[in-house]
């Protein structure tokens, strides 16, 4: 009896440390916090940076950027936003490449698949 006891309770203790990452993210969801794009370096040194950002739907990445070409790996659909509230939608395609200027735009992967694209910025 309790041995059976023991084992409900650490269940029970399980089963509430693993619902808490769930609870902290629909309360993040809940406050209206975005979902970030993730970047990965894949090379730096004194005069380059390459670097691979993935967007799943809805992911956004904000913040300055210096000149750069990106080269499209999957398609996608983008919004992008700039300081000043201004939005425009555009495609990108795979196997393509863009040379975009500086900017502190908000982009938001608006399509519904994930989105990657590889970033060349000189130093």
């Amino acid at each position: 009896m309790h041995a059976a006891r023991m084992i409900g309770v650490a269940t029970l203790a399980l089963g509430l440390v693993m619902s808490a990452p769930l609870q902290a993210q629909e309360k993040a969801k809940g406050k209206g916090e975005e979902k970030r794009a993730v970047t990965k370096v894949l090379l730096e040194n004194d005069k380059v940076r390459v670097t691979e950002t993935t967007f799943q739907p809805g992911d956004v990445s904000k913040g300055p950027r210096k000149d750069r070409t990106n080269y499209i790996v999957t398609n996608g659909t983008l919004e992008r936003t700039t300081p000043e509230g201004k939005t425009t939608r555009y495609e990108r395609k795979a196997g393509t490449a863009a040379w975009l200027p500086g900017d502190n735009d908000t982009v938001r992967n608006v399509g519904k698949t994930k989105y990657v694209v590889i970033g060349v910025t000189n130093k």
